[in-house]
């Protein structure tokens, strides 16, 4: 039997274990036990942190899996390609996703490539406030090596920005934030499937947040309302950052804004698919594609099956829960037009009025229609 090993077993996760299961694998699943939905979808189970990039590479010299995947977690995704590179297995190179998963380095490569980005610096725990003479109030400070709306801060003026630092370097890693000019605009991201190179557009979705401070995801609509005449600026934009990093196969899930004049920042790079179900289930609704499967394939190295292969809703869009007025809007949904709920997640009251990033939101549902 085809073996596959998946780095980690979240609801977000679980979906692509479901896949693997359902196109036949054997799945090996390493993840934290506290959250680990899928310990109980997975053939085998291993509470392993997904950092330990080592202990998992030892046990996967004895599993001997056809591919290594993952697909909603930066922190994954360095250990995806290490374990995979020692393996001779196809993915992106281990120096790649060092880079994919550190905003600091991503941008430098950005701007290497006079790709067009937020003006930044790097800072540790004291503000260089010179370096930010010329820089253009109001700020984002945000941790160079987490995701999910973690540490992400909205800064007015320089009084505010050294207690920004002080909060927002509490979430990183390596003790160091990025800080950049913030951009007006709609935030987009756009979905892309590569193989040994050659980049494949599938969607772009359209972002809502909470706004500032944190710019929490509320949720994601597929198919976006970008003109056409942008989206081909955009996807020449994605592709060209999708070198400059190195990206040369699998998920990715490019972020950026468009301000009113049609003028195009990126954010950021992941070398996965977008987290919150964008990718595992979004691209699917929306378009047909069986972007999950893709994933899988090319993990494996075989190239991409790059036809729609189910039936697509024409529209797709998941909404996150916050408040117990966003329950009763789904209340309210479930009663007048129940066939347009695709799915509805957990619910966890227990994060009511507490949400801080994506991670303590309440629950989501999906619609598509």
């Amino acid at each position: 039997m085809k073996k596959l090993v998946i780095i980690g077993a979240n609801d977000f996760q679980n979906r692509l274990i479901l896949k693997a299961r359902e196109l036949g694998f054997e799945t090996h699943v390493f993840a934290w036990e506290d959250g680990a939905v899928g310990k109980k979808t997975a053939n085998f189970f291993y509470p392993i942190s997904i950092t330990e990039k080592e202990e998992i590479l030892r046990i996967c010299k004895t599993i001997r899996p056809s591919g290594v995947a993952t697909i909603a977690s930066d922190l994954a995704v360095p250990t995806v390609n290490y374990v995979a590179q020692a393996l001779s297995l196809n993915g992106n190179p281990y120096a790649v996703s060092l880079k994919c998963t550190n905003k600091f380095e991503m941008r430098q490569a950005f701007l290497n490539n006079e790709i067009p980005t937020p003006r930044f610096i790097r800072s540790g725990a004291s503000v260089d406030f010179c370096a930010l003479a010329d820089f253009r109030y109001p700020l984002i400070v945000k941790p160079t090596d987490r995701s999910g709306s973690r540490g992400i801060y909205k800064v007015l003026s320089p009084e505010n920005l050294q207690a920004a630092v002080d909060l927002s370097i509490q979430s990183a890693f390596e003790k160091r934030v990025i800080i950049e000019e913030f951009i007006e605009g709609q935030e987009y991201s756009c979905e892309c499937i590569s193989y040994h190179g050659a980049h494949t557009f599938l969607a772009f979705t359209k972002k809502f947040t909470t706004g500032a401070p944190h710019y929490i995801e509320t949720g994601h609509r597929q198919p976006s309302d970008i003109p056409q005449r942008i989206q081909q600026k955009a996807k020449a934009i994605v592709f060209k950052a999708l070198d400059a990093l190195g990206i040369q196969n699998g998920a990715s899930h490019s972020e950026f804004k468009i301000d009113k004049e049609g003028n195009i920042g990126l954010i950021e790079v992941g070398a996965r698919m977008g987290g919150d179900c964008i990718g595992s289930d979004l691209v699917f609704l929306s378009t047909g594609y069986d972007f999950l499967k893709m994933v899988i394939d090319v993990a494996c190295g075989k190239a991409p099956d790059l036809r729609p292969t189910g039936k697509s809703a024409g529209k797709a869009e998941i909404r996150f829960l916050f408040s117990e007025e966003d329950i009763r809007a789904l209340e309210k949904i479930k009663a007048e037009n129940p066939a347009s709920i695709y799915r509805i997640s957990a619910i966890d009251l227990s994060n009511l009025g507490k949400t801080k990033d994506s991670a303590t939101r309440l629950g989501y549902y999906i619609l598509a229609n």
